[in-house]
């Protein structure tokens, strides 16, 4: 049995340290080469999504948040990314509606690892695009529980691959960070840089997170999902589902 989720307050707390803010610039850099042009899409995060959706938010046509109701959420200001507080076994919104899923701290600590991911297959746009952020199980992070990352299931790329197939979600670009160690010294911003430009060459295996994209093909056979409830309030009453272009961003370094 899975640890319950972190409470939104300590994630939150973990953000506003300096460890936690090396974190995050080392996660943004990636998720930034990795969907460098997100104009004119629309782009869910999962989890705790909000500190990195900051990354397209004002490039997107529209960010938006879903963090599950046993993590709790914290309201953004007028500026912020609109967060809706919900099961993500049964997400609140209807069919190919957005162009990126972004899953950050989700993965790892949820009870129902292939519905989530059938969730996401479904609100997905057609050739539409995945993007998991989980803890390495070779990763020293995920070996410590003074961070988010060291709570809940690591994966390794296998496991995340037998994950997304089952999902019919089909990996395209593989990615690592957090080559620094999660300690005091090796947060600071130059320390903590040169451990990632070092580590992404000299240990390309051994970083604390793995991130995966996949895309969504259309299939002949259509996950077995129950009709899931819709709410239409967190995407200010747009109604058609969003159209994702065929050919997707860049692609991240394969490792």
């Amino acid at each position: 049995m899975w640890p319950v989720r972190r409470d939104v307050l300590e994630l939150d707390r973990f953000y506003r340290s300096r460890q936690g803010q090396a974190a995050h610039r080392m996660i943004a850099r990636r998720l930034s080469s990795i969907w460098p042009d997100v104009t004119a899409l629309d782009v869910l995060g999962i989890g705790f999504a909000n500190p990195y959706l900051d990354v397209w938010q004002g490039k997107a046509r529209r960010c938006v948040s879903l963090t599950p109701a046993a993590q709790g959420a914290i309201v953004s200001g007028p500026s912020g990314v609109p967060t809706a507080l919900g099961d993500e076994t049964h997400l609140p919104f209807q069919e190919a509606l957005f162009d990126r899923v972004l899953l950050v701290h989700a993965l790892e600590e949820t009870d129902s690892l292939p519905v989530l991911l059938r969730e996401v297959w479904r609100v997905l746009a057609p050739e539409g695009r995945l993007l998991i952020v989980s803890p390495s199980r070779a990763g020293i992070w995920a070996w410590l529980d003074s961070t988010p990352f060291g709570h809940g299931r690591p994966f390794t790329r296998g496991q995340l691959t037998r994950l997304l197939d089952d999902a019919l979600l089909v990996p395209t670009a593989w990615s690592r960070a957090l080559y620094a160690p999660p300690w005091g010294w090796s947060t600071h911003r130059r320390v903590a840089n040169l451990w990632e430009e070092v580590g992404e060459y000299a240990w390309p295996a051994l970083g604390g997170l793995i991130l995966v994209e996949a895309v969504k093909h259309n299939a002949a056979v259509t996950p077995g999902l129950r009709t899931a409830r819709v709410s239409r309030t967190a995407l200010e009453g747009q109604r058609q589902p969003a159209l994702s272009p065929r050919h997707g961003a860049r692609r991240a370094r394969r490792d």
